[in-house]
């Protein structure tokens, strides 16, 4: 899972006849303190209604990513599988990386 921010909106009258009446959102992934954006920019499928700027949960497995659209067949590799209203991190729960 990848903690991403959408940034945009794929429009394409032309695509795979699998990926018919699926949204495609651009995300950013983000640092998990800082939301700062770090790596490449991804395409992926909209499950959970997402919107612009929106702080979401992407699953970058592309066979994980098949199964939650239930099409086996299907070109994909990241779905938005939740859009994130808020987040409390535990900090026993984080690595400490200073030692």
């Amino acid at each position: 899972m990848l903690l991403c921010r959408v940034v945009g909106d794929i429009v394409s009258t032309i695509k795979n006849k699998q990926l018919t009446g699926e949204k495609l959102l651009l995300v950013q992934p983000v640092d998990l303190d800082t939301h700062t954006p770090m790596g490449n920019e991804l395409i992926a499928v909209d499950r959970a209604q997402a919107g612009d700027g929106d702080l979401v949960l992407v699953n970058k497995e592309g066979g994980s990513a098949r199964m939650i659209l239930k099409k086996p067949t299907t070109p994909v590799q990241a779905v938005i599988v939740a859009v994130v209203d808020g987040m409390d991190i535990t900090s026993s729960v984080r690595t400490n990386t200073d030692s």
